[in-house]
């Protein structure tokens, strides 16, 4: 069942549409931030969609967003101007950053449709995050409460947190078996694996993955002979193409940390309070963006960490252009990687453009790493 990630990330409109078909009386909320607590949108009894961008070049968003915002937030904006989730029943963000933020705005404004915001802490490395995460969402349980006209019990928010812990457990699991020397995944059915997670019911998904990793994965290599094992890095990446054009090279992405990979699911619900404050605690304690790493920078080490454990050759950073928090923590990032010993390739991408222009810089990287295995 490993193609229907792809087949869902391919047909994610019409998949949400058959669901609607399939569940008259739930609502759907889109929502550009994986900060967004999905356990509490399960909860309500409504359905969780991420928004993501078409790859595609359009003009309907220049009026909307200046030229310097990153073209992964203008490609967002096109989609819901262009009408492409209009079986939206509202759309939802919290804190994160001014280009992706703006494109919420703009299409709130422009659809008129039902909006939810959720101003989570800047940082969680203070004592007050947690408090005043808890409190942010309980008040957003009680606007879906109005909203659904449905009551939100301690009962409905542990299921919530069983249903989006499964996948996360199930996700994991599959990354670990990507440790091995022969993968059984690549890194593209990896990354349309996740963002599949975030484009469908869960419940439905669960079922999936569950078939993928008991009849499918035992046995399979993703790749018949040895590739250079690599880590991709960076701003929100979902480029099948590119993926696609490093993989076909000799070569194979074996982890990443971005919001379209890894860090959408890598911790699950500590159960100790609660449920508002465990599920509050868990995004406190979620794998940082550049955002929310400061004033110590905890990603570099997590970065590392990953690096280490999944033994990568070396790291491909792909940074959307004029993406500023991701170019800000490249720096550190890139020294905290050289000095353990792991080369990297920083490349600046816009999603609209073909990635011809990248394989002569991936092919010489990959060069530079065989010669290094040499030694």
């Amino acid at each position: 069942m490993i193609e229907s990630f792809k087949r869902i990330y391919d047909n994610r409109h019409e998949y949400i549409g058959k669901w609607k078909e399939k569940h008259p009386d739930r609502k759907i909320m889109g929502y550009m931030c994986t900060s967004m607590p999905e356990e509490i949108i399960y909860a309500a009894n409504a359905l969780p969609i991420r928004i993501l961008g078409g790859h595609e070049s359009q003009n309907v968003s220049q009026q909307h967003m200046m030229g310097t915002f990153c073209p992964f937030s203008r490609d967002v904006l096109a989609q819901g101007l262009l009408g492409k989730y209009d079986y939206l029943d509202a759309l939802g963000i919290t804190h994160t950053c001014q280009h992706i933020y703006q494109a919420y705005e703009s299409w709130v404004l422009h659809k008129n449709i039902k909006s939810f915001y959720i101003p989570t802490p800047n940082t969680s490395q203070t004592p007050h995050a947690l408090p005043y995460l808890r409190g942010q969402l309980k008040l957003f349980l009680e606007k879906l409460e109005d909203w659904t006209g449905r009551k939100i019990g301690e009962n409905d928010l542990r299921r919530g947190i069983e249903i989006v812990d499964t996948t996360r457990k199930l996700m994991k699991q599959i990354y670990e078996m990507r440790k091995s020397e022969s993968p059984p995944i690549s890194g593209l059915d990896s990354m349309l694996m996740v963002v599949a997670a975030q484009m469908s019911d869960k419940e439905e998904f669960n079922t999936i993955l569950e078939d993928v990793i008991k009849n499918e994965l035992p046995g399979r290599k993703a790749k018949a002979t040895p590739s250079s094992r690599l880590m991709l890095i960076g701003s929100e990446h979902d480029d099948v193409k590119f993926i696609e054009m490093v993989e076909n090279l000799d070569a194979i992405i074996v982890i990443d940390d971005h919001c379209t990979g890894s860090r959408y699911f890598w911790n699950t619900t500590e159960q100790n309070e609660d449920a508002l404050t465990d599920i509050a605690n868990r995004y406190i304690k979620k794998p940082p963006c550049p955002i929310k790493d400061f004033p110590v920078r905890k990603r570099t080490a997590h970065i590392v960490n990953l690096a280490n454990e999944w033994n990568v050759a070396g790291v491909i950073e792909i940074q959307q252009k004029f993406c500023d928090p991701h170019e800000l923590d490249r720096v550190a990032v890139s020294k905290a990687l050289e000095k353990a010993g792991f080369p990297i390739l920083n490349l600046e991408a816009d999603v609209t453009m073909p990635v011809g222009p990248f394989r002569i810089r991936v092919e010489a990287f990959l060069e530079i790493l065989s010669s290094e295995e040499l030694f």
